[in-house]
């Protein structure tokens, strides 16, 4: 555990806490994997934040033990390749995605069934079915971080092509795409030909859909988002935030208060003032020395004068 990178180790922690914490509640009546998993979004028991919390519950050992495996194996690689922001980001951005195509599939198989059993002829009425079904729909829940886990097994493919792993029962080494292509290919084939496995094969499917559009978007922009140092997209985001914020609660001063005037007015004023004292004990000096010639000036005006007069050369 040492040596598994930092995002990759707590995600290992909270889950297997989350999976002994499930079945320790559940001996006392607290059913986690119904509050924390995915509800179908016209259940009752559907909860918005639950389209992150249901990546880390489990429905059993070998469950949370596959899942675990995976994220340990190919986790570790992707989060020394991309870093730890990077890496939190894409696996709890294609974790939703997994949640949100899970939904969609819902959403599809409840309105074959609805317009099964009754008239269905707008989405209001599938609305309402769908209401009057509200607590029924509860038993439409997902749970697990299978949709997360595949999206990190195709950046594993996407990042490494040409690598060869060992996969029980092959006899053979296969490259990374094809392995990744064939884990596709078997989930699309689940999906369609088995619907009532109790699977989340779109979910799967949905992970990987989003985990690719991601990577295509950070290769055709290699300077947008993240660089090699894992500094994220909304890193950057929330930094222009603040500095935004920070200049809208400047405080400025009121276009009719004495202090619009800055530092550099100040300064200005008060010279110009001490220009226009001096200026005026020089022209009285002049008017002496007019009058009853430079003789009759004394010490201190005899200095002002002369003061007045290099400052004037220079």
């Amino acid at each position: 555990m040492i040596r598994i990178p930092t995002i990759t180790k707590n995600l290992l922690i909270i889950n297997v806490i989350a999976f002994i914490a499930s079945f320790v509640l559940k001996r006392v009546g607290i059913d986690l994997d119904n509050i924390l998993g995915l509800h179908f979004f016209m259940a009752s028991d559907f909860h918005l934040y639950q389209l992150i919390t249901y990546m880390f519950m489990h429905g059993g050992i070998q469950h949370i033990v596959f899942n675990m495996f995976a994220l340990w194996m190919f986790g570790c690689v992707i989060e020394n390749v991309w870093g730890p922001k990077k890496f939190l980001f894409y696996y709890i951005s294609c974790g939703i995605g997994a949640g949100v195509m899970q939904e969609i599939a819902q959403l599809v198989s409840f309105y074959f069934i609805a317009t099964g059993a009754s008239h269905v002829s707008s989405i209001s009425d599938l609305i309402l079915i769908g209401q009057a079904n509200a607590n029924a729909l509860n038993a439409w829940t997902t749970i697990g971080a299978s949709g997360a886990v595949y999206a990190i097994l195709l950046a594993f493919g996407m990042l490494f092509p040409e690598e060869r792993l060992f996969i029980f029962p092959l006899p053979i080494p296969i490259k990374a795409k094809w392995f990744v292509i064939f884990y596709a290919v078997i989930e699309l084939v689940s999906a369609l030909a088995t619907p009532g496995d109790q699977v989340a094969h779109f979910a799967h499917l949905g992970g990987m859909l989003f985990g690719f559009i991601l990577i295509r978007y950070w290769q055709k922009h290699p300077t947008i988002g993240y660089n090699g140092y894992g500094q994220s997209m909304g890193h950057q985001f929330f930094d222009r935030l603040k500095t935004n914020w920070d200049n809208h609660t400047k405080k400025k001063p009121k276009p009719n208060s004495d202090k619009t005037y800055n530092a550099d007015e100040n300064k200005d004023w008060e010279y110009n003032a001490r220009k226009k004292v001096k200026q005026e004990e020089i022209d009285r000096i002049l008017d002496k020395v007019r009058r009853s010639g430079y003789d009759s000036l004394s010490k201190e005006e005899k200095q002002k004068l002369f003061d007045s007069s290099r400052n004037n050369n220079a």
